[in-house]
């Protein structure tokens, strides 16, 4: 599997796409022989088809005047999809009032919540959850050291 400048092509591509109004959420070579170049891309609004093929039409152009791919490749551009990984304190932010889950360390262990981020500061998040047994609803709080990671969830 050939190993590509995954760093110099998201520095080749942020600031265009950045331009463009969109953030690099994440890049990355995958497929089975190693030949496909994931991008993800993120705004604040939901990511359309459109913006994927616009995305598209930019990023293989720039990519392949650069040359820091040899050889043939798969471009794919999509959207962080629906549960996509709350990465930082801004995401956090970005997505209070939304349905979370959340892997946090409790004590010598870990544990994982799923319910309403209802609140985000300095010191952590607030996560509402149904109670134990199917009681009332409960706050948790979680400080910010103690999250492991976290992802937005769906409800079905």
């Amino acid at each position: 599997m050939p190993t590509w400048p995954i760093s110099s092509i998201k520095d080749l591509l942020e600031p265009t796409l950045n331009h463009m109004g969109y953030e690099l959420y994440s890049l990355d070579q995958s497929g089975q022989s190693g030949r496909t170049l994931r991008i993800s891309i993120d705004h604040n609004q939901p990511i359309t088809i459109e913006d994927c093929e616009r995305v598209s039409r930019v990023a293989g152009p720039l990519i392949e005047r650069s040359h820091l791919i040899e050889g043939s490749y798969d471009l794919e551009v999509s959207s962080p999809g629906a549960e996509r990984p709350l990465r930082t304190h801004h995401d956090y932010e970005r997505f209070n009032g939304r349905r979370v889950n959340v892997r946090y360390r409790s004590g010598e262990s870990e544990t994982v919540v799923e319910g309403q981020l209802v609140a985000v500061d300095g010191a952590g998040i607030a996560v509402q959850a149904l109670g134990v047994r199917g009681r009332a609803p409960v706050i948790l709080h979680i400080t910010w050291d103690d999250v492991v990671a976290g992802r937005l969830a769906v409800a079905i």
